[in-house]
């Protein structure tokens, strides 16, 4: 069947991920490696940051709930501690290939974990220290580039607002059903392999973005779509 539509990830695809900042984080406090993705995947339907991701509990709650699992697990850590390392960078690339993949006239959706009260801008702002520019300043900057990305897509799920998250399959059909496109016509961009599993097993064809440099899933990409993204 041939490619209808292209369904992306933001965090990890768009920006950087956070996982590179959990690492310098574990690095610096001498926490094994890893340790806090292993937490994050552990009863990863139910766990804390699941739960905040599909904005079940409260900022208070995650804070707690959080510190509570990683106590159990060796090493506390506050929620709001690891709020603290979801900062992200643009990738002006990725974004420059989903421009392209639009202007193809191919369908664009973006499916996004997110949490309540720090959307994609305010991630992207806190990495903004640009110097003589205060925090609302940062903000609107982050804001409006975010928000130049987004305006591209035809369709964009949210974890925090609709209530189920990835690698939950609903919200893959969700997608789908929005776009108006079979799994068989998709191609789906995430940044974790756990997330692509689902998409896969549904028939969309998948393709891995590797931590720190987006330009092997762009090629992969465009080698697929027959394009030149880059």
């Amino acid at each position: 069947m041939a490619i209808e539509a292209v369904i992306f990830d933001f965090g990890g695809v768009f920006t950087s991920s956070p996982v590179e900042n959990f690492t310098r984080y574990e690095r610096e406090n001498g926490l094994p490696e890893k340790f806090i993705g292993g937490v994050i995947k552990t009863n990863h339907h139910a766990n804390a940051w699941a739960r905040f991701e599909r904005a079940e509990i409260s900022l208070d709650a995650f804070d707690r709930a959080f510190a509570s699992e990683t106590r159990a697990a060796g090493f506390e850590i506050p929620g709001r501690t690891l709020i603290s390392l979801l900062a992200l960078d643009l990738y002006p690339e990725m974004a420059e290939a989903l421009r392209r993949v639009k202007a193809a006239g191919l369908k664009t959706g973006c499916i996004t974990n997110n949490l309540p009260q720090f959307d994609s801008a305010a991630m992207v702002a806190a990495a903004d220290d640009a110097e003589n520019a205060d925090g609302a300043e940062r903000r609107d900057r982050a804001g409006a580039a975010v928000a130049a990305i987004l305006d591209r897509f035809d369709h964009v799920i949210e974890s925090s607002k609709a209530g189920v998250r990835k690698p939950e399959p609903r919200i893959y059909e969700m997608m789908c059903e929005a776009l108006g496109a079979q799994p068989e016509a998709c191609v789906f961009l995430d940044d974790l392999g756990i997330n692509l599993k689902p998409a896969r097993a549904m028939g969309m064809t998948t393709i891995k973005v590797p931590l720190g440099d987006v330009t092997p899933a762009i090629d992969a990409l465009g080698a697929l779509l027959e394009l030149s993204l880059r």
